[in-house]
């Protein structure tokens, strides 16, 4: 089979591409992230809601996330640990509705296949949830669970580095909140 190097990585997935190809760097979605021009958020509200599995990997992605959203100077974030990735939404439904005036909640998981469709049958609902509760509350929900095929991808996710999703989550949830802030809904 020929692969365009141009086909984005969610179509490589589609197409049941070996594990190998996916994680060559050329089709890797890595990036670096640097907090150089980081927005202030003066003590916005976050929630964040991790899966207790693979805790020794999440647990770096939440600390990482921690630090930044500190620096951006919102308060101590409400750390929630659920479960797992499946209940992620509908504790994120319900700590939207406790009153406690989140500006965003964030989510960190990490789905491993295997060899049943279980792996798919979680992400896509752990999705599905998840968006559906974050356009019903009207409330920001950044999402890094990570559906992976190898611990390796893992790791390259969940380091101590500046490739962390920690810190993807923390700028993406700041810079929402920031643009909301900025364009309030009309009274």
């Amino acid at each position: 089979m020929i692969i365009d190097d141009q086909l984005p990585l969610n179509l490589l997935v589609c197409l049941d591409l070996p594990a190998t190809f996916c994680l060559n760097p050329k089709y890797t979605m890595q990036h670096a992230y640097t907090l150089k021009d980081l927005r202030q958020i003066p003590a916005a509200k976050i929630g964040i809601l991790q899966s207790k599995w693979h805790s020794e990997y999440t647990d770096m992605m939440v600390t990482k996330c921690r630090e930044v959203l500190l620096q951006a100077g919102c308060l101590e974030p409400d750390l929630h640990v659920v479960s797992g990735s499946l209940e992620i939404p509908l504790c994120a439904r319900r700590l939207a509705r406790t009153g406690k005036g989140y500006e965003a909640l964030i989510a960190f998981g990490i789905i491993m296949k295997g060899e049943t469709y279980h792996f798919e049958m979680i992400t896509n609902e752990c999705m599905r949830g998840l968006g559906q509760v974050m356009f019903e509350e009207d409330l920001p929900i950044i999402v890094e669970v990570l559906p992976v095929t190898s611990m390796k991808q893992v790791e390259d996710r969940c380091g101590d580095n500046e490739f962390n999703k920690g810190i993807e989550a923390a700028i993406a949830a700041i810079e929402t909140i920031a643009w909301r802030r900025e364009n309030p809904v009309a009274a």
